[in-house]
């Protein structure tokens, strides 16, 4: 049964993901949420990686839904990045706010370009 290896990456992704954040934010006194976004950019980069993992060398199905869906889906997180751009408009940094969801957007699809091509090397 498939969903429990990715309920058990997706656990994982989490975990990384909240040590990843914390580190992160502890060494940034800015507003900007730099955890989320060097989570969701990097998370970005390996899924277009594992997408072009299947589409270019033919990485199982089972793999791509236990590392893209499980363990990506769980280290990734749309909703945090939401709340906190949300947040910074609350706080009246509408700049900030601006900033972030522009450079996520921009950054990310970037990296998941990125990631397609490394699959090609």
């Amino acid at each position: 049964m498939l969903a429990i290896p990715v309920a058990v990456a997706a656990a994982g992704g989490a975990v990384a993901r909240y040590l990843i954040d914390r580190a992160i934010q502890r060494r940034h006194t800015s507003v900007l949420p730099w955890g989320t976004f060097t989570i969701n950019v990097s998370g970005a980069l390996l899924f277009g990686l594992v997408t072009g993992l299947q589409l270019h060398h033919g990485l199982s199905h089972n793999a791509v839904a236990i590392l893209g869906s499980g363990a990506l889906g769980g280290y990734t997180t749309w909703s945090t990045f939401m709340w906190e751009s949300f947040a910074l408009t609350e706080q009246g940094a509408i700049g900030s706010a601006t900033a972030n969801l522009t450079a996520s957007v921009v950054a990310g699809l970037a990296a998941a370009a990125a990631g397609l091509g490394l699959a090609l090397l």
